[in-house]
């Protein structure tokens, strides 16, 4: 077969436009294929409601682990902005109701609320000593993200810390909590990060959960969660832009069907349909796979071993609404509770609690949920015709994992949907859905999506957000233990999205540490 490109990559979002971005750049003739009709895949900015002029960052919503870095040398101009409070937590206790805010631009202010919760000094102390171990940890981490994936030994020299290493990377990442914090809430509220769409607990074995926190705690170097100004579809749409520049070809509407690993003297060979349906090969030096790696499997016929089932665990609703609700917490401003990360029924017991119901095929009760208010940072999204009082809401559901969809997805969904509104509510001062906006047929403005609509949406195995379980950043046993940690068990085949060593959120490093890998060969 001729080799008409040196490099075909299989799906189209954000990791596959960073990559063929710096392909491109580099003079490699760059084919991205994509199965739906637009680019971004899960990191898209879409109008959700019928007759609503409202952008609703669709699927991920917040940026963290994106590099400046990537961003200056693609040449992509972004606006990433900080959200000042970090977190709300609702709290009631001996008949009294409160919240715990944590406001980065006030240390007395959250000072104050952690002495509301707890009735002394102690625990705020506690969670400054913890936090400025995960940044110190943080600045020494994220630049290694972008760089040859370290081993194991070089990474911990790297980290200097020996408690961190131990409470980070070796331990489950219940030890340290209860060893650090004595509040129920508090402990909640950290280790919310260690279960974003990930089915695990506080003392998991497998160390699933410490993965996972790491992840939402070193970005940036400073572990920072931002808002995209103009939508996530901004963010995609630049990098598309740059890809562009760079030469790249970007195909939509085409679907791969096969992927022909070829070996070490032939090129690859990729199958998919195209705009009309009309199946197409194509050859190519390399095949970058921004797909998750079991679809990777099944592409190329299930001859690699076999790639563990993923699962993905949680719920994604969007909304508008009219205003913000009232909330029980009358010392709080709504503006300020929902500015950050809104956690409800996410205390440490409750966590704990809803895994084990989950585990026994349960929908957990109370539903424990965060919430993010994009619209409170970024306006943009919202069109001239929607009122100012207005505001869009995310809400992720934890603890839900796939298996509990499986027999009945709309029933289970629309059962799951019931579960986190009336927890969400029993923390307001009115029902949430007074505050829905509707749409121009007059239905509320809410979208609920599980895991399994994610898997039907987005081709992601189990609805699982990270393509696989995340794994620690250096190097392990496998094929993708190699320089960049990108590899597969096909010379001419790499990993360029989440499912990369590295991989997992809105980063764009599998798709540069791919690239990288190429251009190194």
């Amino acid at each position: 077969m001729t080799v008409a490109h040196d490099v075909v990559i299989v799906g189209g979002g954000h990791n596959g436009l960073v990559a063929a971005g710096y392909l491109g750049r580099a003079g490699l003739r760059v084919l991205v294929l994509e199965r739906l009709g637009h680019v971004g895949g899960a990191a898209v900015s879409e109008r959700a409601f019928a007759g609503v002029d409202a952008r609703l960052s669709r699927y991920s919503y917040l940026v963290s682990l994106l590099p400046r870095r990537i961003l200056a040398e693609l040449g992509v101009r972004v606006e990433l902005r900080r959200r000042r409070i970090s977190s709300y937590t609702p709290w009631e206790r001996d008949g009294r109701v409160g919240g715990l805010l944590v406001d980065g631009g006030d240390e007395r202010r959250t000072a104050g609320s952690f002495r509301e919760l707890t009735g002394g000094e102690r625990e705020f102390a506690a969670w400054r000593e913890f936090y400025g171990m995960t940044g110190r940890v943080a600045e020494r981490v994220f630049p290694s993200l972008t760089e040859p994936l370290p081993s194991r030994a070089q990474l911990r020299a790297r980290v200097d810390d020996p408690v961190a290493w131990a409470e980070l990377f070796e331990e489950p990442l219940g030890v340290a909590l209860e060893r650090r914090f004595a509040d129920d809430v508090v402990r909640g509220v950290v280790l919310t990060d260690a279960l974003i769409g990930t089915f695990s607990h506080a003392h998991d074995p497998s160390l699933r959960q410490n993965r996972c926190f790491l992840y939402h705690v070193v970005g940036g170097g400073t572990g920072d969660w931002d808002v995209p100004v103009g939508g996530m579809g901004a963010v995609t749409g630049a990098l598309a832009e740059a890809a562009r520049a760079g030469g790249a070809e970007l195909r939509t509407g085409c679907e791969v069907v096969s992927v022909d690993p070829g070996g070490a003297a032939g090129p690859a060979e990729v199958g998919y349909l195209d705009a009309d349906g009309v199946e197409r090969r194509v050859g190519a030096r390399w095949v970058l796979c921004n797909a998750a790696p079991a679809e990777l499997e099944r592409l190329v016929g299930g001859a690699g071993g076999g790639e563990p089932a993923p699962e993905g665990a949680q719920l994604k609703v969007n909304m508008l609404l009219r205003r913000l609700p009232r909330l029980r917490d009358g010392a709080v401003d709504a503006r300020d509770a929902f500015g950050g990360t809104f956690h409800v029924a996410e205390s440490y017991r409750e966590l704990e609690g809803a895994y084990r119901e989950a585990v026994a095929g349960r929908l957990p009760s109370p539903a424990p949920s965060e919430i993010y208010c994009h619209s409170l940072a970024d306006r943009s999204i919202l069109g001239p015709g929607v009122p100012e009082g207005a505001q869009t809401l995310t809400l992720f559901g934890l603890q839900l994992p796939a298996r509990l969809f499986a027999g009945d997805p709309e029933g289970v969904r629309e059962a799951a949907l019931a579960g986190v509104l009336g927890t969400l509510d029993g923390v307001l001062a009115e029902p949430l859905a007074d505050c829905l906006a509707v749409d121009v047929r007059g239905r509320p403005c809410l979208e609920v999506r599980g895991p399994l609509d994610l898997e039907a949406d987005l081709r992601l195995p189990g609805g699982n957000i990270f393509h696989r379980d995340l794994a620690f950043p250096f190097a392990g046993e496998g094929p993708d233990a190699g320089r960049w940690g990108v590899g597969t068990g096909w010379p001419r085949v790499l990993v360029c999205g989440a499912g990369a060593v590295r991989g997992g959120g809105v980063s764009g490093i599998p798709g540069h540490n791919a690239a990288m890998a190429v251009l190194g060969r």
